[in-house]
């Protein structure tokens, strides 16, 4: 996020931040396999505890090879401990959103052409 611009208060307002960091269609996809990977991981744990470590490296690792090889920028995440927690959650979202077919929408819908990259303050909401 930009020094800048306010920080965003609440989940809704970092949304399409987080979507603005999620333009190239790539990059969702290996997000979209690195989640689906981690939950698979996370839900055979209680039968095999290994699998719960290969969890985050799974998730995180095909979402950084998508946000620098395919994005060309740095993950959202790392803005901080709220920051995390909010890329989670839009992961999570953006996961359901592309399981449903409605990512690429949600896209053009909140980024409207601008591919800066930056969050503004009072950007559309989902």
């Amino acid at each position: 996020m930009s020094t800048d611009t306010p920080m965003p208060q609440s989940f809704e307002e970092f949304w399409p931040y987080y979507v603005s960091q999620h333009q190239n269609k790539t990059c969702r996809q290996l997000h979209f396999v690195g989640t689906s990977i981690a939950m698979g991981c996370l839900a055979v744990s209680p039968f095999y505890p290994p699998a719960a470590l290969a969890a985050p490296v799974a998730g995180y690792g095909m979402a950084w090879i998508g946000h620098f090889v395919f994005e060309k920028n740095r993950p959202a995440s790392w803005g901080g401990a709220k920051a995390f927690a909010w890329s989670l959650r839009g992961d999570l979202r953006m996961w359901r959103m592309m399981a449903m077919g409605a990512m690429d929408a949600e896209v053009e819908r909140v980024v409207g052409g601008t591919a800066d990259g930056t969050w503004q303050a009072g950007a559309a909401h989902a």
